[in-house]
């Protein structure tokens, strides 16, 4: 069951939560040898939790949507009492003595935390082969990447191993794994959603961010999420608001913008099911246009030189003192951050508010941009070169191309899955917004997932 079905089912006493724990925690034991998306499974925690869920619920003491629903959470994020590693052998025996503030979230509204998910180690790599618990493998496919870094979550959702989950997205860390394994991942505008107590990769571009199976789903979660903290230096001071106001509505008279430049070295099967999902918008009474987006190329280079040094200046310690501990590529990656000169990070520093405003524009003319949210398919786990036609391109640096850009410029984005590939390898469109509109993009999402069920 997707999250609302399950909430409902709890609600109306036809499954109760310690029920819906159980079968899920089996179903965890059956397929987590298989696709690896839990380091850590809290069996005991959960079900105590699952039974105060329903003593609550059946005396009338009902939260909300996801009262009593299990979910997942990426292992870069703290939970009290329960280690939380970063995929990483450095903190393989880290217990945090407090919960992050969306983890806090997550049980003041009666949700069931059921463990914590796989991840690139660090979460520097979109790939998510790099864990030091292992890959985590596609369910599609187990020979295929989920893509990363929050590849455990979009397994476990993909999987029925959780009915929601929480992922981080520095670069594409959530709509990378989303599109990958078929689900929907939403990056919400940068300081929307807390990120006290969740291990730094970089500080001016990590989001957190709400991974589910259905459109509406994800809106619920992030209803949950959203709010300003005060513990959080980034965190945006907000007018409450309910990012499901829209759902519903249609999109007759919106307007789509689809960049040309997002579609450039495109695989064939992907670009073909993103202008599947275009055409099914035009048959909705929307209004598709080719636009342009300023300055694509500064913004992926403005981003590529923040997340370097902005995670060297994180892990220098660990460097120093744990180099021999980590995943040789990561490591490499790390060292290979420490070159960019200073003089460069404070350039782009200098000129974000220009780069931003300039892709912005764009919006004076659309209500939302269009996209792949990949330029290829999963490829196989270590594999570190793809072809695309006949380019050929570093499987990294094919995965970050067209999702990095907006961790620069804080944009809302939204993934939605848009079929499958001969192989049966999922494949999914994104959606960009302004800064705020995240109801909007919701709004626009659900109409195409309602339109193809």
């Amino acid at each position: 069951m997707n999250l609302l079905t399950l909430s409902r089912s709890i609600r109306e006493k036809k499954m109760s939560p310690v029920e819906a724990v159980q079968q899920t925690l089996q179903r965890i034991e059956k397929e987590n040898p298989v696709c690896n998306a839990y380091i850590t499974v809290c069996a005991e925690e959960a079900m105590a939790a699952a039974v105060q869920a329903e003593q609550e619920i059946m005396a009338g003491n009902n939260r909300g949507p996801l009262h009593g629903v299990p979910v997942a959470v990426k292992d870069l994020i703290f939970t009290k009492g329960i280690r939380t590693t970063m995929g990483s052998k450095v903190y393989e025996r880290f217990v945090p003595d407090r919960d992050a503030t969306v983890v806090r979230k997550l049980k003041q509204a009666g949700a069931i935390v059921l463990g914590k998910t796989n991840t690139h180690e660090f979460a520097y790599g979109p790939i998510g082969d790099r864990s030091h618990f292992g890959p985590t493998r596609n369910p599609y496919n187990p020979e295929k990447i989920t893509g990363g870094s929050s590849g455990g979550s979009a397994a476990a959702v993909a999987a029925h191993l959780a009915a929601a989950a929480l992922g981080t997205d520095t670069g594409g860390s959530i709509r990378i794994p989303s599109a990958a394994c078929g689900i929907v991942g939403m990056k919400p505008t940068f300081g929307l959603v807390s990120k006290a107590g969740v291990f730094d990769l970089a500080y001016t571009l990590d989001h957190v961010g709400p991974m589910t199976k259905t459109v509406k789903d994800n809106a619920v979660l992030l209803n949950v999420l959203a709010g300003y903290d005060e513990a959080d230096p980034h965190s945006l001071p907000q007018v409450r608001e309910d990012y499901t106001r829209f759902i519903g509505e249609g999109v007759r008279g919106i307007v789509i913008g689809v960049p040309e430049v997002y579609f450039r070295h495109v695989d064939k099967e992907v670009e073909a099911a993103v202008r599947r999902a275009i055409d099914v918008y035009r048959s909705l009474g929307a209004e598709v246009r080719e636009v342009e987006v300023r300055g694509f190329a500064a913004l992926s280079e403005a981003q590529r030189i923040t997340i370097q040094a902005e995670a060297y200046a994180v892990h220098e310690r660990t460097v120093a003192e744990h180099g021999a501990d980590l995943d040789p590529e990561v490591l490499e990656r790390l060292l290979a951050s420490r070159e960019v000169p200073g003089y460069r990070y404070v350039q782009v520093q200098h000129r974000r508010k220009q780069l931003t405003r300039q892709f912005n524009e764009v919006f004076d003319d659309v209500d939302a941009l269009l996209t792949p949210t990949l330029p290829i398919l999963p490829t196989d786990i270590n594999q570190r070169e793809v072809a695309i036609g006949a380019y050929t391109e570093g499987v990294r640096q094919a995965l970050l191309r067209l999702t990095a850009p907006t961790n620069f410029t804080g944009n809302p984005c939204l993934s939605v899955p848009c079929g499958f590939s001969d192989s049966g390898l999922p494949i999914g469109f994104q959606l960009i917004g302004k800064h705020g509109d995240e109801a909007r993009l919701y709004q626009i999402g659900h109409a195409y997932e309602q339109a193809v069920s």
